[in-house]
């Protein structure tokens, strides 16, 4: 899973691409001028969106906006809302047709980006702008990936420090609004806020998770100037950000946490059904209906299932497949003693999958990626892992982030899926290599499809075998839980939100398929609650990548070259799923061509 990069759910939505190819054009400028003017359209709006997010721009390493927080509140959401309406009228005036190819799609990209953002503000989503997995009680997160190198680096942290009680008091009015509009989440996953909340709540500033850039600095600041801005920080944090989360508290307590629904399903919300919908096109990229992704999902537990039982069968497993379950859940063999062990496991792991990738890959990203634990304070609510990219800038690697609560909890056999996904040749990968393609626009390179992104993660999964992976049956097995996994989401999150499922069968329905410890289910699931339609991506985007190269195999025979292949999938960037459909074919066809002239 790629974590967000520290965005609210509202701007989440806000940044996401989707597909297509249709446009309406009106009144139209001369052609010789369209391409200029569609630069500057894609330019100002990035510009733009990175003065909206400042969080996300600092991640993105560009330091402008260091001492700011996002401007959530009601007024600044409707203007960039009437925004996303101007350009859609501003695009009304370029003619396609004068564009390049590649600037048709760019155009069509941009467009529905923006079509989008109006269909989805309908449903008042930004209304929700916190949950158990992140939000502005786990804001300090930020300066875990951020660089401190300079004077004005801290002192933009101390800036920050003291905007927190505006940033917080616009997010109790959403959380209000949502209250007063009926746009509330699940009570069972907000149950686990409280504790992320009182984690803000400190007695001495130095305690305050804020306060972590200041344990250390740059061996050559000036004795001076460290004690200036230690003072300043603690100062800050105890007149500012203590005070400022002793009043979000206070209101989530008394006032949000007593609102929360009881039903798990956004299917109670106002128009939930809609915003089901709406959301599953979203993070599919395509137009498959939430019943039709169940289908898909039930076909594909199947499928896998019978994968699962030819192990247990080469394994010799006397008893049956719960049994076979249970005894992954349970033997000492499949788990380390200690975090540490975990972590160093986990690190000599990727060390050993980096030199395999040019069997696959023509074309390797040049920046690198780390391995690091889960910050501790979001650890036992949050999942096995995920990955954050490497800054734009490239001042920060990637980071593959893997959870160390609980080691006991964490199979051993689950780790090489787990690492091909997040880091090589999954996330890191396709990301870093995304941020490469300079000639793309800025909002292409740094976009983010869900289906594309998830999917290719997954589908980098079942490339194991062919890296020299999954030797031992039990890591096979591991990757087969991976695969059913995600094919049960398909089940469980459309079960939840369309099919009005309870929390407690989405449990046992993944408990009954997957060898996944219990704590990582009920977080997975309470994950799906939170994230609706977030996870149906995985299984979607990684079917269409399957699909493709198995089209591509059968069209080409020995013409086929697996590195080439992977290269144009990931040569455009993050793109919709019918985009990459096309890009494959006219690879195919330009495979062909090529041949014929030899």
């Amino acid at each position: 899973m790629m974590r967000p990069m520290e965005l609210t759910q509202q701007s989440t939505l806000t940044l996401v691409l989707i597909f297509s190819l249709g446009v309406t054009p009106g009144a139209q400028i001369s052609s010789e001028n369209s391409t200029e003017r569609l630069h500057q359209l894609f330019e100002e709006e990035w510009q733009q969106t990175l003065r909206d997010y400042p969080t996300w721009a600092s991640l993105m390493g560009d330091r402008r906006y260091n001492r700011l927080w996002p401007d959530v509140s009601l007024t600044a959401i409707e203007k960039r809302q009437q925004r996303h309406l101007q350009l859609l009228h501003r695009l009304d005036e370029i003619d396609p047709s004068s564009l390049s190819p590649a600037d048709r799609l760019n155009y069509s990209l941009f467009r529905k980006k923006q079509e989008l953002q109006q269909e989805g503000f309908q449903y008042g989503w930004h209304l929700l702008p916190l949950t158990h997995r992140g939000g502005i009680q786990t804001a300090n997160e930020l300066s875990d990936s951020l660089s401190f190198d300079t004077l004005q680096d801290y002192e933009d942290w101390i800036a920050r420090l003291k905007a927190l009680p505006v940033y917080v008091e616009q997010t109790i009015q959403l959380m209000r609004r949502g209250i007063q509009m009926g746009m509330l989440p699940a009570r069972i996953i907000m149950d686990r806020v409280p504790d992320q909340i009182a984690f803000q709540v400190v007695i001495d500033p130095m305690d305050s998770p804020f306060f972590k850039p200041f344990e250390q600095f740059p061996q050559d600041f000036p004795a001076e100037q460290k004690e200036r801005l230690l003072a300043q920080a603690r100062h800050a944090i105890e007149k500012q950000s203590v005070p400022a989360f002793q009043h979000l508290q206070e209101f989530f307590r008394n006032e949000y946490l007593p609102a929360c629904s009881q039903e798990v399903g956004v299917w109670h919300l106002p128009r939930g059904k809609e915003l089901y919908a709406f959301q599953a096109r979203v993070s599919t990229t395509t137009d498959l209906t939430p019943d039709q992704i169940h289908k898909i999902g039930v076909r594909e537990v199947r499928r896998i299932r019978s994968e699962m039982e030819k192990i247990i069968e080469q394994l010799e497993f006397e008893g049956s497949f719960q049994e076979f379950l249970h005894f992954l859940r349970t033997d000492h063999q499949f788990y380390y003693e200690s975090a540490e062990q975990l972590l160093e496991g986990y690190r000599a792991l990727t060390k050993r999958i980096d030199p395999t990738l040019v069997k696959l890959f023509g074309r390797l990203p040049r920046i690198p990626y780390g391995v690091k634990p889960i910050p501790e304070n979001i650890a036992p609510d949050t999942s096995t892992a995920y990955y954050m990219g490497p800054a734009a800038d490239g001042s920060r690697a990637g980071i593959f982030y893997v959870n160390l609560y609980r080691p006991e909890v964490r199979p051993k056999y689950e780790m090489e899926a787990l690492s091909i996904h997040e880091a090589v040749p999954g996330h890191h990968l396709q990301i870093a290599l995304a941020m490469e393609l300079e000639e793309l626009p800025s909002f292409r390179r740094y976009g983010h499809y869900t289906a594309f992104v998830e999917g290719w993660g997954l589908y980098a999964e079942s490339l194991g075998e062919e890296l020299g992976l999954y030797q031992d049956p039990y890591s096979k097995f591991g990757q087969l839980t991976y695969e059913m996994w995600r094919a049960a989401r398909l089940v469980v999150d459309t079960g939840i939100h369309h099919l009005k499922w309870t929390r407690r069968q989405a449990i046992d329905f993944l408990k009954a398929h997957a060898a996944k410890t219990e704590h990582d289910i009920i977080n997975e699931i309470d994950r799906y609650i939170a994230w609706p339609a977030q996870a149906l991506a995985y299984k979607i985007g990684e079917l269409k990548i399957k699909e493709l190269r198995g089209i591509a195999q059968q069209e080409l025979g020995t013409r086929f070259d697996i590195r080439a292949f992977h290269d144009r999938v990931l040569g455009s960037g993050a793109v919709p799923m019918d985009i990459l459909e096309h890009n494959v074919h006219s690879w195919i066809e330009q495979v062909k061509t090529e041949d014929d002239f030899d």
